[in-house]
């Protein structure tokens, strides 16, 4: 009778510790699946560092780029994709920079949309099929989207924040 009793209770032990085990393996598959928080704000001034400073995120949207900033085109390229309503990035720069370069590293098609201090800009194939602007900029709060050439495709990319020529 000991011996039954010692055995019940081995036995709701093991059912316990895999009933546990399975719902920690199925918790971390499912924890592994969604997407990582990686839209992020950044604060940078000059001789900032890492250089380049990556920002990752993922591009896309249901909103034409035109519809986004109000035309077609820029001087800087045109205006095409789809993005989020709301910007993907935030950047402040806290002072004036005489060359600063914003670039798309993506393994798709990405469109580049910046708005700020002095204006709105576009992009596509600033090198490659990735987009990027140039030049110099003012100190304040530019908002950034990327976006992606059919409607609602999500695809993963690094922008890339450099003073360096």
């Amino acid at each position: 009778m000991l011996n039954n009793l010692l055995n019940q209770k081995v036995k709701l032990s093991l059912v316990l510790i895999s009933v546990v085990a399975a719902s920690t393996i199925s918790t971390t598959i499912k924890a592994q699946e969604a997407p990582p928080a990686i839209f992020g704000d950044v604060t940078i001034g000059t001789r900032f560092a890492p250089d380049p400073y990556p920002v990752r995120g993922m591009s896309g949207g249901s909103i034409p780029g035109k519809k986004i900033v109000g035309r077609t085109e820029t001087p800087t390229g045109p205006c095409t994709g789809f993005f989020d309503e709301k910007p993907d990035h935030t950047i402040e720069l806290k002072n004036r920079f005489e060359y600063l370069k914003l670039q798309v590293q993506s393994p798709a098609d990405t469109t580049l949309i910046i708005s700020g201090p002095g204006g709105t800009w576009c992009n596509d194939d600033f090198y490659g099929k990735n987009p990027g602007i140039v030049g110099e900029w003012l100190p304040g709060i530019y908002q950034v989207w990327i976006g992606s050439y059919e409607k609602n495709r999500y695809l993963p990319y690094t922008l890339q924040i450099t003073e360096s020529k």
